[in-house]
């Protein structure tokens, strides 16, 4: 409960008040919270003070604030370590979620010189484009373009995966997938993400972009992701370097 005499501020108080609410299931995803006059008249608070803490917890994308409407539990967000290279499909099932995917564009095409570059192919040589959106339980997560070279895997047999990409890379053609390098960088959600991730405009998105290695050090695939930012946190293990 809420104690006016401790040294801890009392917005802070309430703000961890709400969020163990929310860990243990007394409030699930898209319930509504009280409004601040009912925080503020259950403690006896200012408004002000359970404005601050709802702000907080909106902030760390605990809640939502839907304008007229309310506020609310917002999805609990997937979370990814970037300590590893694993798949999408790999990921899902590791949370016990059924990833799927949507095939919208398949095409065989020759690679523009920035993709060329990725690959390490020469300009004449064709890949394949893959634009699909990737779901975790129905529910769209990501939408992702991959080049990858024919040589890998040509239109019609992509067709016909019924793996995940990096298992068919693995185990169909024996190769072995040592590394990625990648960048993440957030962004506004286009119209064309906003169609196929339900996103609304001015939505953000987290854009990833990641070049796949094997192990003798070709790269096999170039990527381009958007999550959305909503329903996906990347974490990083960080230790300190005394060098």
């Amino acid at each position: 409960m809420i104690n006016k005499h401790a040294k801890i501020p009392i917005y802070y108080q309430l703000e961890n008040l709400i969020r163990t609410q929310i860990e243990r299931g007394e409030f699930l995803a898209g319930d509504a919270l009280p409004s601040e006059r009912v925080y503020a008249e259950t403690y006896n608070i200012s408004r002000m003070t359970v404005r601050q803490a709802i702000n907080n917890l909106a902030i760390e994308g605990l809640i939502v604030r839907q304008k007229g409407k309310g506020t609310f539990v917002a999805e609990k967000k997937f979370q990814q370590a970037l300590q590893g290279l694993t798949g999408f499909s790999e990921d899902m099932f590791a949370r016990g979620l059924q990833p799927s995917n949507k095939t919208i564009h398949l095409e065989e095409i020759k690679p523009t010189p920035m993709i060329a570059a990725k690959l390490m192919i020469d300009l004449n040589e064709p890949i394949l484009m893959i634009k699909r959106i990737r779901l975790a339980d129905q529910a769209p997560i990501s939408l992702e373009t991959i080049y990858t070279p024919t040589k890998i895997v040509d239109k019609a047999t992509f067709s016909n995966i019924n793996v995940s990409f990096y298992q068919y890379v693995e185990q169909q053609l024996g190769l072995t997938i040592a590394h990625a390098t990648q960048e993440i960088e957030s962004s506004l959600a286009t119209k064309y993400e906003q169609k196929y991730l339900t996103l609304k405009k001015g939505d953000p998105v987290l854009s990833m972009r990641r070049t796949t290695y094997l192990s003798d050090g070709m790269p096999f695939e170039y990527v381009m992701s958007a999550y959305r930012a909503d329903k996906y946190i990347f974490t990083l293990q960080m230790p300190r370097n005394l060098e």
